[in-house]
């Protein structure tokens, strides 16, 4: 018949140290061996330089350095090969782990379709500045004889007229029609000899002209100081004269 012997306290100690050891060394291995080697802890791949480089030769290129790409954007430009890459990120020269993705800005092979915007009725300065904005080029700029000056009277494309709201590609020539501010009505010059000055320029005004250059001269015998005594344009028979266009005067003083 054996005889059971029971467990001291010191080996239950003994046994008690022996576990919490054990369970340490798992412990300290699974953060210290295990995890390391398979995350690869501490190895780290320096980011190449993928810019300027076609999407094409990408797979190859990055797949032999553990590295993967993502287009997540695309701009268009009319100077750039299609489907080259423009941003990365990371940078080049950036550590990280192996297996990363590089997220890429590529161009596009076509330009996107944008509503084409409103540019009439507006001043040609104002739609320069649209254009601009909208990545649209300004083409030719052809004057014509309007009262309005500066002001944008057609916005053409390939020379026909294009309305607000159509569609257009960005990079698209638009060509304006600008008036000049003159118009095309022309009549007789004013004859303004002997008027006072006051009179002689609210007449020009009411006639559609512009007031040009003042000159004073010393009243001759016969002149009344404050009056016009001399015009350019010269008044006769056949002298005509635009309106919006520009009289120059002489006062006796």
């Amino acid at each position: 018949m054996a005889f059971l012997t029971s467990n001291t306290p010191l080996d239950v100690v003994k046994h008690l140290v022996l576990i919490a050891v054990a369970g340490l060394l798992l412990v300290l291995g699974f953060f210290y061996v295990y995890l390391p080697v398979s995350t690869h802890h501490g190895e780290t791949i320096t980011v190449p330089k993928v810019t300027g480089m076609n999407v094409a030769d990408l797979e190859k290129y990055l797949e032999e350095r553990n590295l993967n790409y993502f287009v997540d954007d695309s701009s268009y430009s009319p100077n750039i090969r299609p489907f080259t890459v423009l941003v990365q990120d990371p940078a080049p020269g950036e550590k990280v782990k192996e297996g990363r993705k590089i997220y890429l800005q590529v161009s596009m092979k076509n330009p996107p379709v944008i509503k084409m915007p409103k540019l009439t009725d507006g001043s040609s300065k104002n739609a320069m500045l649209i254009l601009k904005s909208y990545d649209l080029v300004v083409g030719q700029i052809q004057l014509v004889p309007d009262l309005a000056s500066g002001a944008v009277l057609k916005q053409l494309v390939n020379g026909k007229e294009i309305a607000p709201g159509a569609p257009i590609a960005k990079g698209t020539k638009v060509d304006l029609v600008v008036g000049d501010g003159q118009g095309n009505q022309t009549f007789a010059v004013p004859n303004l000899i002997n008027m006072p000055e006051d009179e002689a320029i609210t007449l020009l005004v009411g006639q559609g002209l512009q007031k040009g250059e003042v000159f004073e001269q010393p009243a001759e015998e016969g002149q009344v100081a404050g009056t016009v005594v001399r015009q350019r344009p010269v008044a006769g028979p056949d002298a005509t004269i635009r309106m919006g266009q520009l009289v120059d005067i002489w006062v006796a003083k």
